[in-house]
């Protein structure tokens, strides 16, 4: 009868500790009572009217000190993705999402895991080097403006973030991991560096967040991205959320593999329907296209221009030119330095710099508003790196134009893009003024 009882209570023992590590996975607290005004600031100074068919911050009762954030940074109503996801990720459910760059996304898994954070208690005894959410994404560049986001959204909450990428000081990013984590924003190649080395414990991940799955399907990181999660806890014990913006079978495989009951979101972004960029070519000669360009920013005032080229060597050849011409540019591809990439965007985004020439390295990475033109100095062959270059203006509900330059060898792939995205690119010779004074 005592072994019995015994067994019985090793049993139950058994079922509450595995009651204890569901529980991990996120649950909405019953409403909340009044919240009281922190550090003299309440909801008060936060007003967003109700419109109908739009979904307001307001509507899901956030903590306070992140509401405040969401303030400062200006937002007031959710992007449909936002919306839609938060319904669900408030509630602790999984979620599968097909959204580009330029949706609102980075700030949906943002919301939801800050507000995750505030509303339920930390476990008792972090450890140190045990991050409690992970985010995983393909590039530095990537990875760097999602941490800049946290950061910005963190400013009244007080959590720690943390981003580790390849490129930068690996010992400055080694000493980060010996104090405690809430938040973590990295690489796959780095991020599994320091895990193996025992710098990292992954078991303690309470959210866990893929970005741009198909990107690093395409770059070849799942298997180091299988061997990270494998580190995590059960997709039964977190939160996971994916995000991709195709969905190949390999990628869907992967999100079954990943995710545990998801809720799936489609959002149709605006960079694959182009509402609000208009879109315009010229037809002119491979000679003349750095002339034209000078003209046309000359002429035209264009403030904070993004110029995309195919190959580094003609980054770098532009980059002089324009530089010779009296234009303030930086360049941005694959062979400059991150440190100097991180700087080179700061000071594009602070307007020092008014000309950013890059390759679609940077197509992804560069999350920038008020960009007001994007120039496809050369059209890229992937038509869907066109669409992902001029999603880098007429973002967060502004208008962008997008200006294509088409010599001999681009007029190859414009039917391809025109077919992919669904409409004629109106073109046209340029003003021979544009060329002759250029």
């Amino acid at each position: 009868m005592s072994e019995s009882n015994n067994e019985q209570q090793r049993n139950e023992s058994r079922a509450k500790s595995a009651n204890a590590k569901r529980s991990r996975k996120r649950r909405r607290r019953p409403p909340f009572k009044k919240k009281k005004p922190t550090n003299n600031w309440d909801l008060s100074q936060f007003v967003v009217p109700e419109v109908e068919g739009q979904h307001r911050f307001h509507d899901f009762d956030l903590p306070l000190p992140l509401m405040r954030s969401i303030h400062e940074a200006g937002f007031e109503y959710c992007t449909p993705i936002q919306g839609q996801s938060l319904e669900h990720t408030l509630l602790g459910k999984d979620m599968i999402g097909k959204a580009q760059t330029g949706t609102g996304k980075t700030a949906a898994f943002l919301i939801s895991i800050l507000s995750y954070f505030l509303e339920e208690e930390g476990p008792g005894l972090q450890k140190n080097g045990a991050p409690r959410a992970l985010i995983i994404a393909p590039t530095r560049e990537l990875v760097m403006q999602i941490a800049k986001d946290a950061h910005q959204l963190n400013k009244h909450c007080g959590f720690n973030v943390v981003s580790i990428v390849g490129g930068m000081d690996y010992q400055k990013q080694r000493d980060q991991l010996k104090g405690q984590i809430d938040i973590m924003v990295a690489t796959p190649g780095r991020l599994l560096d320091f895990h193996q080395k025992r710098d990292l414990d992954l078991r303690e991940v309470e959210v866990l967040v893929l970005d741009e799955a198909d990107r690093m399907l395409s770059m070849g990181f799942i298997p180091d991205v299988k061997r990270i999660i494998r580190a995590t806890p059960k997709k039964e014990e977190r939160q996971t959320f994916l995000f991709s913006a195709t969905y190949p079978q390999d990628v869907e495989n992967l999100a079954d593999m990943w995710t545990y009951e998801p809720v799936r979101i489609e959002i149709e972004s605006e960079e694959q329907t182009n509402v609000n960029v208009e879109q315009h070519a010229y037809i002119v000669a491979d000679s003349d296209k750095e002339k034209l360009l000078i003209s046309l920013m000359r002429k035209e005032g264009w403030d904070r221009v993004i110029v995309f080229a195919n190959r580094r060597d003609r980054v770098r050849d532009l980059c002089d030119q324009l530089k010779k011409a009296g234009v303030s540019v930086a360049m941005l591809s694959g062979e400059v330095e991150q440190r100097k990439r991180i700087a080179t965007l700061e000071k594009f985004r602070d307007g020092s710099i008014q000309v950013l020439v890059a390759t679609d390295v940077a197509g992804r990475g560069i999350h920038i508003d008020d960009v007001s033109h994007v120039v496809n100095f050369t059209l890229p062959d992937d038509p869907e790196d066109y669409v992902h270059r001029i999603g880098r203006t007429g973002r967060a509900g502004s208008l962008g134009v997008s200006i294509s330059f088409i010599g001999e060898e681009d007029a190859f792939v414009l039917p391809d893009i025109e077919e992919f995205i669904g409409k004629k690119i109106e073109s046209q010779q340029p003003d021979i003024s544009l060329i002759d004074n250029g």
